[in-house]
């Protein structure tokens, strides 16, 4: 195991807290590379000079790779997202009533509307300037918050259910007054130490300013946003540098991918159904057409993305005899219509990895009247026909603006990761 890596729970609180976006989680990934000795590039470059260890950072995409000192034969790959839902400030975000100032916010993904009430909100994202300039850009303090509709104003609430209109309910306020077109353009501007004028375009969200922790009597369970995905992200960046996988006597490349996009289809340039991936694996293999198929054909891919815990206060939401748990390992997705990309042959190189790596694991399965989510690796199993499992950490309140899983969780999923990469 290299000494750059740190599975510790601390160190994945310190990447949460550093992920407030897809493209701070790519800068936090990439900064913690570089470390560990990966060499960035770009795919200009490769067609000149491939590192032997090396990751290529776009936006909120992220790939890395290990290669093996003779011809790549076979690959091994982790895949995550890292998006998640969440709230993005619209180009034209001004607005207000009787003497509020709000932000006009369009939803992403599939947020749990209420988990975004009464919570002080930061800004973080990505500006463009006008010269073409790209900068990551995150505001930590309280600039907006949604507030909720006092119970004597909505007596029926509790009894009726809270139904919120996405459109009307969830403009954060962020001051009193007049509003002003172009002031939210200006506020940024001045964060940012630029002129307004120099500012093209952004993507930029609101995120919950509550940091990670520790929770419960015993501190076994960890409470954050964005545990969906950026535990797996996490985990695949401290395993492929735990790993160090160089086997100068294999022919085995090891690639993570850490793709944009998920929670809205992962249809874009940097989303899993974009060429990306497909790039860097043609660039890692030397060999003809064909051998790139067959080095295709003997690969295995993982796809790690959260999975349901089961809830105390709603177990009938589960089926009987597949209830994942916290602090169990690492849980095994399994959907017999192809939500989720096991197949027998895949899920068997993974659970042989979790014995190699002393590591428990748990089975999920939806109920059939309770129809589950997909994730990246169908997605990628069908561009690359390369073999995927899916699998990931059991969680709490997932989409809401705060997660929780357990806190042992995460750092077992690394080390199945790192195992995986040093076969």
């Amino acid at each position: 195991m290299s000494s750059f890596s740190d599975l510790s729970v601390d160190g994945l609180i310190r990447h949460l807290n550093a992920s407030v976006s897809p493209a701070h989680s790519v800068e936090y990934s990439a900064a913690r590379l570089r470390t560990a000795g990966f060499v960035e590039t770009s795919f200009g470059s490769l067609k000149e000079d491939v590192p032997a260890r090396g990751f290529i950072a776009e936006a909120g995409l992220l790939l890395a790779w290990t290669l093996p000192q003779q011809s790549t034969r076979q690959f091994r790959i982790v895949g995550a997202h890292t998006d998640s839902p969440c709230l993005k400030v619209k180009p034209l975000p001004d607005a207000g009533s009787f003497g509020w100032k709000q932000i006009g916010v369009e939803v992403y993904g599939g947020i749990l509307n209420n988990s975004w009430l009464d919570r002080d909100l930061g800004l973080a994202g990505r500006v463009v300037l006008t010269d073409g300039t790209v900068k990551n850009v995150r505001v930590d303090q309280a600039i907006a918050r949604i507030p909720q509709l006092a119970i004597h104003l909505d007596r029926e609430v509790n009894d009726r259910g809270l139904i919120l209109d996405k459109q009307v309910h969830l403009a954060p306020i962020w001051g009193l007054g007049q509003y002003r077109p172009g002031e939210f353009a200006d506020f940024l501007s001045e964060h940012m130490s630029v002129s307004s004028s120099d500012i093209a375009f952004w993507d930029i969200a609101l995120y919950d300013l509550t940091p990670a922790s520790l929770l419960g009597q015993d501190l076994s369970l960890l409470a954050s946003g964005r545990l969906d995905n950026q535990v797996s992200c996490w985990a695949a960046t401290e395993g492929l540098i735990a790993a160090n996988s160089i086997d100068l006597s294999g022919d085995t490349a090891s690639v993570f991918a850490l793709f944009d996009h998920e929670e809205v289809g992962s249809e874009s340039t940097h989303g899993a159904s974009g060429p990306r991936l497909a790039w860097l694996l043609e660039a890692l293999h030397t060999g003809t057409r064909t051998e790139f198929h067959e080095a295709l054909s003997r690969s295995h891919c993982i796809s790690a993305d959260n999975a349901h815990a089961v809830h105390p206060n709603y177990p009938d939401r589960h089926e009987l005899a597949h209830r994942p748990l916290p602090n169990l390992g690492p849980v095994l997705k399994v959907n017999a219509n192809q939500r989720y990309a096991t197949s027998p042959e895949s899920a068997e190189v993974f659970l042989r990895t979790c014995d190699l790596a002393g590591v428990p694991h748990q089975v999920f399965v939806s109920k059939n009247t309770m129809p589950c989510g997909s994730t990246i690796g169908p997605i990628t199993s069908t561009q690359l026909g390369i073999p995927t499992v899916d699998v990931g950490v059991a969680q709490l309140s997932m989409h809401s603006a705060r997660e929780l899983c357990g806190a042992n969780d995460p750092a077992l999923l690394a080390q199945v990761i790192a195992r995986y990469f040093a076969p």
